[in-house]
């Protein structure tokens, strides 16, 4: 192969190359995570005018490792109404599907950084419909640890989340169907490449507004994490759990806030698009995603939880017609 590919799905990597991904995918969650977690803590002090951590390690660095340790110490406990098995899996397919869906965001092209590997988990041609298969499969993770825990609580906490589910998760993929329609692509890095003389934010800004929101509710994060209501039903579908499974969901929705801002930067911010030379393309990226994570700490600092009936309301009356109205009038404008 003479020439590099680029952005080119067909392009297929070595067994090695791919095995190595994976492992620098895990370590980049185990290190990120973290960051993540303390950053909001520091944040919501500043935003809400208290003091954040600042005990553990020089100004409160390792906080998050206390968390660690603490929750690894923490022993498992079973209620005899739960279902063990069910227990035990929920929080791994929690951070499995999380995980994988990681895999798919672009941080540049093949070649940015020299060799014959593109800067991505995996490059596969139904990249937008690969993310919603993955992101669906979490929901059962919620309803398997509320099912399992034996809790009327931790019960209607996982019906809460399957209410949000089909409340927002229509608008979700109808607001990544007109980004699809432009493009012509369901590739995250085909869909990226296009965006090379104008971002989609600007032709679909209905279609990001609405991804944005339903995001929020994806992540289970405030305004949108009726599932942990934890002023109405305890903590949700995770009441019972505790030590590191509970550690486990709790990761989880910090990945899948990284994931929602990779796929929005993929989506509607240009991805790897930036000024500079190629090798600056991953910088782009980060910093993209970063503005989004910065965004769902500064929401959650603002907003007050909606009530149970305000989220599918909204869902259905005003995201799922907006979102239908913005997908036909990009198909209009496309086919004239």
């Amino acid at each position: 192969m003479n020439a590099l590919p680029l952005a080119d799905v067909n392009y297929v990597e070595g067994t090695i190359v791919q095995i190595a991904k994976s492992i620098v995918i895990f370590l980049f969650v185990l290190q990120v995570v973290p960051l993540i977690l303390l950053l909001e803590r520091k944040l919501l002090g500043r935003f809400q005018a208290r003091i954040g951590p600042n005990r553990v390690g020089p100004f409160g660095l390792l906080q998050p490792l206390a968390d660690v340790l603490k929750l690894l110490s923490k022993e498992q406990s079973t209620p005899s109404t739960a279902v063990p098995w069910m227990m035990a899996i929920a929080p791994v397919i929690s951070i499995f599907a999380a995980v994988v869906t990681l895999a798919i965001i672009p941080f540049g092209n093949n070649g940015d950084w020299g060799g014959q590997w593109g800067l991505y988990g995996i490059d596969v041609p139904i990249g937008v419909l690969f993310y919603f298969a993955f992101g669906a499969l979490a929901f059962y993770a919620l309803l398997l640890g509320g099912w399992g825990s034996g809790s009327k609580y931790s019960f209607l906490g996982a019906m809460r989340s399957a209410a949000q589910l089909i409340s927002y998760e229509i608008a979700l993929g109808l607001s990544l169907l007109g980004v699809v329609i432009q493009a012509q692509s369901l590739s995250l890095t085909e869909i990226t490449q296009a965006q090379g003389s104008l971002w989609y934010v600007v032709p679909q800004f209905v279609g990001f507004c609405a991804f944005m929101v339903a995001g929020f509710a994806e992540t289970n994060r405030p305004p949108f994490d009726l599932a942990e209501g934890d002023s109405e039903i305890v903590g949700g579908f995770n009441t019972e759990f505790g030590g590191m499974r509970f550690g486990s969901f709790f990761m989880a929705e910090y990945i899948n806030m990284i994931v929602i801002a990779g796929i929005a930067t993929a989506m509607f911010l240009g991805g790897w698009h930036g000024p500079g030379p190629d090798y600056l393309n991953p910088l782009w990226v980060v910093l993209k995603m970063f503005f989004f994570i910065v965004l769902f700490i500064w929401v959650r600092a603002t907003l007050p939880r909606f009530r149970y009936d305000q989220l599918m309301s909204f869902g259905w009356k005003v995201l799922l017609p907006l979102t239908t109205i913005n997908v036909l009038v990009t198909a209009i404008i496309v086919a004239t």
